[in-house]
C-alpha cells in the first residue's frame, strides 16, 4: 500500500510538472515573440502541447506549466493560468528576477489570422500587452 501511495504521488508530481495537454490544434501552441516598444528587448515563448512553456527574456531563461481554456469565451478570451517552475535567476526584459511558484492568470485574445495575440489582465482590452507575434520556421 505504501508503494502504491508513493507511486501515485510521483505520477501527480509528474503531471504537475508537465501541465495539462492541449488539443493538437489549439491556437496557443507554437513559438511567440513580443518586443518592447523601444525595440530594446524581446521575449520568446515556446509553448508546447503538453502544457509547458520555455521562455527567453533578456538574460532570463524560465520554464513554466500552464492551463488554458480549450475554447474562447463569448467575448473571444481564453483564460490562461501560468506557473513558473524553473528560472535561472537572471533579469528579464522588465529588469526583474522571476521567482518560481506563483500562479498568474491572464486572458488571451487571438487575431482572426491566428498569428497575433494580446495578453490582458481582465476579460477586456483595457490593460493588455502585445502583440505576441507567431514565429514560424524557427525553433528555440
Amino acid at each position: 500500500m505504501r508503494m502504491l501511495v508513493a507511486g501515485g504521488l510521483a505520477l501527480m508530481l509528474a503531471a504537475a510538472a508537465r501541465g495539462e495537454p492541449l488539443r493538437h490544434d489549439h491556437p496557443i501552441i507554437g513559438t511567440w515573440r513580443i518586443t518592447l516598444p523601444d525595440g530594446s528587448c524581446s521575449e520568446t515563448y515556446r509553448i508546447r502541447p503538453d502544457g509547458t512553456t520555455l521562455v527567453f527574456s533578456n538574460e532570463e531563461v524560465a520554464e513554466s506549466t500552464f492551463t488554458i481554456s480549450d475554447q474562447p469565451d463569448k467575448d473571444g478570451f481564453y483564460r490562461q493560468t501560468d506557473t513558473i517552475t524553473k528560472d535561472n535567476g537572471k533579469r528579464d526584459c522588465s529588469n526583474q528576477i522571476t521567482k518560481p511558484g506563483k500562479a498568474i492568470t491572464n486572458y488571451l485574445q487571438f487575431h482572426p489570422n491566428g498569428n497575433l495575440f494580446v495578453m490582458c489582465v481582465d476579460r477586456n482590452l483595457e490593460r493588455c500587452i502585445g502583440p505576441f507575434i507567431r514565429v514560424r520556421g524557427q525553433s528555440i
